[in-house]
């Protein structure tokens, strides 16, 4: 199978990077900026006054566990492919997958929980960044989840192994960063909120 890496025209060296990895950082390039324009607009909006005061759903620890455990779980899988170890591959990136699918379950309470306590999407700024926030993040999960199973069903084809690292690789940059991703946002809530 032929490598394919980007090249810049006139530079005597390649760039050691394959073209489908350097989309994949301008998208998480992309999705920082968003992601940071929105919290900058929460942190003007709410020193503008009216805002909802309300306490955040326990629900948002769970997931935080969840999150850290699926990429302890994907970085298994993928210490286990560069050592060839199928099962351990295929293992790593089930039990991944099933936590992908718990946080969207979870994410999809945490809106239940916050409807209960009369936070809406509408009528107060506070509901409604919480609810913007959490559901683009629980969207990019979603592209996350597919890519997971993608890899998966990848690994019983016999397609990942030591050789063949790039989609593994991009696999794992992306759901990383999208742990990283909840990480910050409910750091940034429990601050700000």
């Amino acid at each position: 199978m032929e490598e394919k890496y980007a090249y810049i025209e006139g530079a005597e060296q390649p760039i050691a990077m394959h073209p489908k990895k350097f989309a994949l950082w301008l998208f998480i390039v992309t999705v920082v900026m968003i992601f940071a324009s929105l919290t900058s607009a929460y942190i003007v909006r709410q020193s503008e006054g009216n805002w909802l005061e309300f306490d955040l759903p326990d629900i948002f620890w769970y997931n935080s566990a969840i999150i850290i455990l699926s990429s302890v779980f994907l970085h298994w899988a993928f210490i286990s492919a560069k050592k060839d170890n199928l099962g351990k591959i295929r293992l790593g990136m089930i039990i991944t997958s099933i936590l992908g699918v718990a946080f969207l379950i979870g994410q999809w309470y945490s809106w239940s929980a916050l409807v209960d306590r009369d936070v809406f999407f509408v009528g107060n700024p506070a509901g409604s960044f919480l609810y913007v926030f959490t559901g683009l993040h629980a969207l990019h999960l979603v592209s996350g989840v597919i890519f997971l199973i993608i890899v998966l069903i990848s690994s019983f084809r016999y397609q990942v192994h030591s050789k063949n690292m790039d989609t593994m690789e991009m696999c794992v940059t992306y759901w990383h960063f999208l742990g990283g991703l909840w990480l910050y946002l409910f750091m940034f809530l429990l601050l700000n909120h």
